[in-house]
């Protein structure tokens, strides 16, 4: 595909009227619409202005490139629009934009047409063409500038090409001899600043006398792909990435790393930080700062890292939690239809999911501080997340893991969080303190500093400070609970059912099952007891179903994998495993937490109010024959399943990534 197939007159807005730059992106925005390339002028711009929160796309040398992908996109197009006085658009170089030059790719765009934005984006790094553009004064000289461009473009590739492939033909001593730079650019999108910042550094080693490989990790994947010999001989690695690429390959060699508008605007500085030994050692068992000690090292917002880092812990965890889920519930089929709780059958079923179980909050904790710490991370990460889960008496005895003696909660969910990222940092700070040992004793960090001194201090920091405190807050909750009483039965099915859905299986969640299943076990025929019980199940069931319920039926708000975790939460939800709507919550609690509280107290509240009953301490709905209003019982569940999808279907923001 050419560029004049992304490019269009009638996408071209040669005297842009705005002055500042909401104004220029509405403005562009209202000719994608009228010219039908965007569907939804309001999530488009909002897709627009969360990449230019992320980093300004005012790249400097008066251009802008503000840029999106998603489903309020219909087709590939380059909208170019001209100010002739300069727009203060926050470019890097502080200087007015007078290009713009606005991407637009549908979700589902093919690579042709990622090949064309690629090349049209290499294109913008000749200052020649960029004036030209500056004096232009109608669509046609516009396209037939890029036209010319590109002819040119591609003669020069196609001779480098050329020469490339008589150099391997007859490889003289010379030429093996010749300086090589590797490098790999990256951005988050991957349409634009990725082939920018390829053509410029390349373009920069010609100047020279520098052989210059650099591959490209953008939205069609990796291409030009580095091979072991290119990166065993390169003098040194240039990392321009604002996302994460892969690292390890680059072990021991002196490497740079900034983010990718450096690799746009600085490429000559790039190179000599190289080419004069200014870079650092990279070394993969260490923190990637310790690759340059350059200020203009990437540093990815707070918010963003921590993101990253949860969604790696999410990932790692959701086969344990729909594994062992959908094991679990097949168990109380068993159970209630077809043998009882000791059929061998119901037996196995139960302990396989609950052995799943048992590993989701160490899983967590574990691949949230690997992807702070690397590797090193892992294992103190696993053990603090393990020692979330451990209360006395919890696995017989055998394990202590809090310095109060009497400990009867686990800090659990909550407390793998914290435990991930504690022992994440911890480790990270140990790089830190020992990254100045001599060579001759470097083998001893990986293999002996850093696993006893992070198991010790995460150890620790569990025992003495997190599993104390979040047994300490549930130890308050459930005190709260038994001096509530049952005098208004609609609020205190409301405040328990409600208690279910604030941590899904944490201190809050167990409180109140603990409250209403003891009440149940000190009398068996109690109402009041068995309305307590089907209030908490009531509640526990609305998380999975509400996610289940939103991703059916929103599904532009949801990923691929979250749709797909979706589909067994109707399992999930059916037999009251609330465990289900956890990586849901965990990846974006600000809309699913309140959103599932509000649905659950309702659902108890009806509860309350009908004086339902279910006399069993699990089972969810698969235990229905058993309650005295069945129906009832069904519909609650249903209300409030029905209120908590909506509310979160309608909240949530449309996905930017369907992946």
């Amino acid at each position: 595909m050419r560029i004049k197939d992304i490019l269009d007159t009638e996408s071209m807005i040669m005297n842009l009227k705005a002055t500042n730059k909401e104004d220029a992106i509405k403005e562009m925005a209202d000719l994608e619409v009228k010219t039908g390339i965007v569907n939804n002028e309001d999530e488009f711009i909002k897709s627009i202005w969360s990449r230019e929160k992320e980093s300004t796309t005012g790249i400097g040398g008066g251009i802008a490139m503000p840029h999106a992908r998603n489903k309020s996109i219909n087709k590939a197009r380059v909208l170019f629009a001209k100010s002739e006085k300069g727009i203060d658009y926050n470019a890097l170089d502080k200087k007015p934009v007078h290009l713009f030059f606005m991407i637009t790719a549908p979700a589902g765009a093919d690579n042709t047409h990622l090949e064309a934005l690629a090349k049209l984006s290499g294109l913008l790094i000749n200052p020649d063409l960029v004036e030209k553009l500056k004096g232009a004064k109608t669509p046609k000289e516009v396209i037939d500038l890029f036209e010319d461009a590109e002819a040119k473009k591609d003669a020069e590739d196609k001779a480098a090409a050329a020469k490339k492939k008589a150099e391997a033909k007859n490889t003289s001593k010379s030429e093996t001899k010749k300086s090589l730079i590797v490098g790999v650019t990256a951005c988050i999108n991957g349409i634009a600043h990725t082939y920018m910042a390829q053509e410029a550094l390349i373009k920069a080693g010609k100047k020279k006398g520098i052989d210059v490989r650099i591959e490209t990790n953008g939205s069609e994947g990796v291409k030009d792909k580095l091979t072991p010999e290119e990166i065993k001989r390169a003098k040194g690695v240039i990392i321009a990435s604002d996302k994460k690429v892969d690292m390890p390959r680059f072990d021991g060699k002196e490497l740079t790393n900034h983010p990718v508008v450096d690799g746009i605007n600085k490429p000559d500085q790039l190179i000599d930080t190289i080419m004069n030994g200014k870079a650092g050692i990279y070394h993969s068992d260490a923190s990637e700062s310790s690759a340059s000690g350059s200020s203009q090292e990437s540093k990815p917002g707070v918010w963003s890292s921590i993101y990253k880092n949860l969604m790696n812990g999410i990932s790692h965890m959701l086969p344990f939690v729909i594994g062992g889920g959908i094991l679990m519930a097949l168990s109380f089929i068993v159970e209630n239809y077809a043998g009882g709780p000791k059929s061998p059958a119901f037996i196995f079923l139960n302990n396989a999911g609950n052995m799943a179980f048992a590993f989701m909050v160490p899983i967590l904790s574990a691949y949230i501080a690997e992807s702070i710490g690397d590797l090193p991370a892992l294992m103190p990460g696993f053990v603090g997340g393990f020692m979330a889960t451990v209360y006395t008496g919890a696995y017989g005895g055998a394990y202590t893991a809090n310095v109060m003696a009497n400990a009867k909660s686990p800090a659990g969910f909550l407390g793998g969080l914290a435990s991930g990222f504690i022992a994440g940092y911890l480790v990270v700070g140990l790089k830190k303190l020992f990254s100045k040992m001599p060579k001759s004793v470097e083998g001893m960090r990986p293999m002996l500093i850093y696993p006893i001194l992070g198991l010790l201090l995460i150890a620790a920091i569990m025992y003495y400070i997190v599993n104390p405190i979040f047994s300490g807050i549930n130890f308050a909750i459930t005190n709260f609970l038994n001096n509530l009483g049952t005098g208004n039965l609609v609020v205190l099915t409301a405040i328990l059912a409600g208690m279910m859905s604030i941590d899904m299986g944490g201190p809050f969640n167990k409180a109140a099952y603990v409250f209403a299943s003891g009440a149940f076990a000190n009398d068996p025929h109690s109402t009041t007891a068995a309305i307590m019980m089907a209030a908490v199940m009531v509640g526990g069931m609305v998380p999975p179903f509400a996610t289940a319920i939103a991703t059916a039926f929103f599904k532009n708000k949801f990923t691929q994998k979250e749709r797909r975790a979706g589909v067994s939460n109707w399992v999930l939800g059916f037999s009251f495993i609330t465990e289900g709507a956890i990586p849901f919550a965990a990846g974006d609690p600000g809309h699913v937490i309140p959103s599932c509280i509000i649905g659950s107290a309702i659902g108890g509240a009806l509860v309350g109010l009908w004086h339902i009953a279910v006399p069993a301490p699990h089972g969810g709905l698969w235990v229905s024959p058993l309650a005295n209003h069945i129906w009832l019982y069904f519909l609650a569940t249903i209300v409030g399943s029905i209120v908590a999808g909506l509310i979160l279907g309608f909240w949530r923001k449309p996905v930017k990534n369907d992946k």
